[in-house]
């Protein structure tokens, strides 16, 4: 099983950076293979709308000059998803929100791509602004069908200077927990393969203004 970290920060190895690790490594330890991708400092556009990922359904966004459909073909191969990000005025990291829109947009309008994997968000911060971070995160989860694990409680880490986060303990528990509660969720999935699965069911949209 393999599981594909987004760094969100600039910072190569921040507290965010440090959040993904300590999950990462309880992975590790059961078994699963950990990738990191650093987002954060790459220039990446916004979605601009096109709807060309939708017109042409072939896994890609028509943007071509950056990684963003490397990492769209990662994600489609890994069994899991672990996203990271610092808070920015209560909210995502620019440069991650770009990555988010575009690679889960594309993911959605093609087949679901991410549909009944594993996905869990981690966020950096330094005072306040984590939850709204954390629950923008989850939205990106959540649209896509994925299986969330938990922690024993919301999935924030507190730091300032890069490191400073390993010393908020009870935030180092938070992720400590969460890597074991989705290793075992992947596995669960992974071992519930001939199970049925839900029929995945076509969307329905509602328009207020016709």
């Amino acid at each position: 099983m393999k599981v594909v970290a987004f760094n969100g920060s600039p910072k190569k190895e921040g507290n965010t950076y440090h959040a993904l690790n300590l999950v990462s490594k309880e992975l590790e330890k059961q078994g699963v293979e950990v990738e990191f991708i650093h987002v954060g400092n790459k220039k990446i556009r916004g979605c601009t709308g096109c709807g060309q990922c939708v017109k042409q359904m072939n896994k890609e966004c028509v943007i071509k000059d950056d990684d963003v459909n490397e990492w769209i073909k990662k994600m489609d191969e890994a069994d899991g998803i672990l996203l990271g990000s610092p808070v920015y005025y209560s909210a995502i990291a620019g440069t991650m929100k770009s990555f988010l829109d575009r690679a889960f947009f594309v993911a959605g309008v093609n087949g679901s791509m991410l549909r009944h994997k594993v996905g869990a968000a981690v966020v950096a911060v330094r005072r306040s602004g984590g939850l709204p971070t954390f629950n923008q995160l989850n939205n990106y989860l959540n649209y896509s069908e994925m299986i969330l694990p938990t922690s024993n409680y919301w999935n924030v880490i507190h730091g300032m200077m890069p490191g400073e986060a390993l010393k908020d303990d009870e935030g180092v528990q938070i992720m400590r927990v969460l890597g074991k509660n989705m290793a075992w969720t992947l596995k669960l999935v992974e071992n519930g393969k001939d199970i049925e699965r839900p029929e995945k069911e076509d969307k329905i949209f509602t328009n207020f203004i016709r």
